[in-house]
């Protein structure tokens, strides 16, 4: 049982102001394995204060100043990835693929941002103007507890490259995975203020982060409800905010896909992160000349997935994270029943043979049309649907009518044509043919999943205030 009773203020370790209990749970045995303290108000107020104190100091450090610390940072999470994985494990329940990308890509996000900022000019001239791009203030950061060690480094590595201090609320139900990461950051020798980690509800830490008038900008990734509530309150102050929200990506298979390899590109981006993914290609647009074949091909695959708990190398789909949200994909999964889909493989209750668990059957729906609640709303689990079109332009246009547009998919055997299609589509990032992982470019949603951007220079720009001097 592991109790974590400490949150991170102005470089120590500190017991919060605040009293609540909250209980952590291994979603793969539904078993209690420990307890976080909670901080409130008053505690995000502290952090708030200490982060501002420390900013004047910090956003005069030199551009090789922060790049030194950036890479110590890394050094220090890399040192701890294989205790951030454990904790990941036992805490989240992620197939090992994807635990073990996170813990890699979490030290990795500060020597990308060190990349970034070594490249980039903070004093420009335009014209007869001198215009400078200068740190913000204090930003305030909310994460996410499907990716919470990759967003908890990806906000601060953004924040420190542009000279910014930071306060950050992680997931509640991230705790162990956030304390082993404190733990690291804490060990690269950050001047104190300069990053700060206060465990604690939304609704109380982080309603406090987004209203605080010494907050100049919040970045939040999670759902488009709260991100609602987030900006509602940051106009007060008129904060700047990057909201990284919900998604409900299409994945288009052309025509001259190779069928197999679509398929496999389809299974992993669905499925990813057990399904608790926003980047995850739920709606499968497939040629309804190829339909019956694609749906074979799909059965097959799917029914190869191993689920079961991430300590098995050979898992495919994991627990979903709570009861909750497990309460929730059985209820989508009712819901598409009801609206008349068919399921193609997977269904209600857990697969066989596991009786304890927070775990789903990989789930895939037909008969689907894009009107119908599974193929608009963010079921945030391992449940897809497959929806036939007749010609290209039915595809796009299929893809585009959503309100979420953060990332797509198209699958194609002809590059050339796949980016005729993917510079059609409303989303902020399009991945052809499963390609990998672009650290510094830029990403983030259209429509209503979200607003800015996050990575590289796009990430860092927005958190700078940009300056002209004339004469």
């Amino acid at each position: 049982m592991r109790t974590i009773d400490k949150i991170y203020i102005d470089g120590q370790f500190v017991t919060p102001h605040g009293q609540e209990l909250f209980d952590l749970f291994n979603p793969a045995t539904e078993e209690k394995i420990g307890q976080v303290r909670l901080g409130d108000a008053v505690d995000a107020k502290a952090a708030v204060a200490a982060a501002k104190h420390a900013f004047p100091a910090y956003s005069r450090t030199s551009k090789a100043e922060r790049i030194a610390l950036l890479r110590r940072l890394h050094d220090a999470v890399a040192a701890r990835s294989d205790a951030l994985a454990a904790a990941m494990t036992q805490e989240y329940g992620a197939p090992q693929s994807f635990v073990n990308f996170s813990a890699t890509h979490a030290a990795n996000l500060f020597l990308d941002m060190a990349e970034t900022i070594e490249a980039f000019e903070f004093t420009q001239t335009v014209g007869g103007a001198k215009v400078t791009l200068q740190p913000m203030g204090v930003v305030a950061a909310i994460s996410p507890w499907n990716s919470n060690i990759g967003s908890i480094c990806s906000k601060l590595a953004t924040a420190l490259a542009a000279g910014c201090t930071f306060v950050i609320k992680p997931s509640e139900m991230s705790a162990i995975q956030t304390q082993v990461l404190a733990e690291a950051l804490h060990e690269a020798g950050v001047p104190p203020g300069v990053f700060n980690i206060v465990n604690g509800r939304g609704d109380v830490v982080g309603a406090e982060l987004t209203s605080h008038p010494d907050v100049a900008k919040v970045t939040f990734t999670g759902s488009t409800a709260v991100g609602r509530s987030i900006m509602r309150a940051a106009a007060d102050t008129m904060k700047r905010v990057t909201l990284e929200l919900g998604g409900k990506g299409a994945n288009i298979i052309l025509p001259d896909a190779d069928i197999d390899a679509a398929v496999s590109t389809v299974i992993g981006v669905g499925f990813l992160n057990s399904g608790q993914a926003c980047i995850a290609g739920t709606r499968i647009l497939a040629p309804r000349s190829r339909l019956p074949l694609i749906l074979d091909r799909l059965k097959t695959a799917v029914a190869a997935l191993k689920v079961g708990e991430s300590t098995d190398p050979a898992v495919n789909v994991g627990p979903m994270v709570s009861q909750k949200q497990w309460d929730r994909v059985q209820n989508y999964i009712r819901v598409g029943i009801e609206e008349g889909a068919q399921v193609l493989i997977g269904g209600e209750g857990r697969p066989a043979g596991l009786d304890r668990g927070w775990f789903v059957q990989p789930t895939i729906f037909t008969g689907v049309n894009n009107t119908m609640r599974i193929a608009r709303e963010e079921i945030f689990g391992p449940v897809l649907c497959v929806i036939p079109y007749d010609d290209e332009d039915e595809a796009i246009a299929i893809a585009n009518d959503s309100p979420y547009g953060l990332q797509a998919y198209v699958e194609s055997a002809d590059p050339r044509h796949a980016h005729r299609v993917a510079e059609q589509l409303e989303f902020g990032r399009v991945v052809i043919n499963g390609a990998p992982h672009a650290p510094l470019a830029p990403f983030g949603g259209f429509k209503q999943s979200g607003i800015g951007r996050e990575y590289g220079r796009y990430g860092l720009e927005a958190h700078l205030e940009v300056r002209a001097i004339l004469g």
